[in-house]
């Protein structure tokens, strides 16, 4: 029960449910440019820890503006709502309004902001994508692309106790060949902890040059030429003759 001196608490606003899917935002397009593929890929590398500070910052940074369009869009949609029929127009309605506008307004605000910090980050990476070009980073070939993100999930170089062969044992359960690990280890794209002997394991993680490596931009791989005709076979349907 409210006493005659107490004055009734203010509503509080209401909180904006937890996005269900990434919003879009009008620098999707230049980012994945930079980085070489999606969106989604880029905060996947992020939540695994395979990108290096300025993928990171672009990636946190762009995370913030998502949330920042989605609260945007759940004012709009509540203000949308108020003005569709379904409430009586009285005052309240009114207070109602005025207090999801100005509301809207500071989210809109907001998401300028997240969206400004996005593009301060993005420079950086579109510059060094730019001066990468073609160079040997870009020319990794495929099945060493594919061991250093094996190795980015968590690696173990051992040494097995009856062979004596070494060999790097990945947390999915891929191996890489020493002699490949050595590839990728003289290239400065891996480091192994020497301080652990070899029959127990020495952790094998990614540089910041392996880290940068992954999140650059795949260079597009050689078109299919078309099918060769074999010898003897029956021969395509030709034009039809006049």
């Amino acid at each position: 029960m409210i006493t005659p001196t107490e004055k009734p608490t203010p509503p509080m606003p209401p909180t904006p449910p937890p996005p269900a899917k990434k919003a879009l935002t009008a620098l999707d397009h230049r980012i994945e440019a930079a980085v070489g593929h999606s969106i989604d890929q880029l905060w996947q590398h992020r939540y695994r820890d395979l990108l290096d500070e300025p993928h990171a910052r672009l990636a946190d940074a762009h995370r913030a503006l998502v949330q920042a369009e989605h609260t945007v869009t759940f004012y709009r949609v509540q203000l949308k709502r108020l003005a569709s029929g379904e409430f009586a127009v009285d005052h309240a309605l009114f207070t109602r309004i005025n207090r999801t506008v100005a509301t809207l307004e500071e989210a809109a605000a907001a998401r300028d902001d997240r969206e400004q910090q996005v593009k301060a980050a993005l420079e950086p990476v579109e510059a060094a994508t730019r001066s990468r070009g073609t160079g040997p980073s870009a020319e990794l070939p495929p099945p060493d692309h594919a061991a250093l993100l094996a190795i980015a999930q968590g690696a173990t170089l051992r040494e097995h106790l009856l062979t004596q062969r070494l060999s790097v044992v990945t947390a999915s359960g891929t191996r890489v060949t020493y002699s490949q690990f050595r590839r990728l280890e003289q290239a400065g794209l891996v480091a192994r902890d020497d301080s652990h002997p070899l029959h127990a394991g020495q952790p094998v993680t990614l540089t910041d040059a392996g880290r940068s490596l992954l999140a650059a931009p795949r260079p597009p791989g050689p078109q299919s030429l078309p099918p060769m005709r074999r010898a003897g076979a029956w021969p395509t349907a030709s034009a039809p003759r006049r």
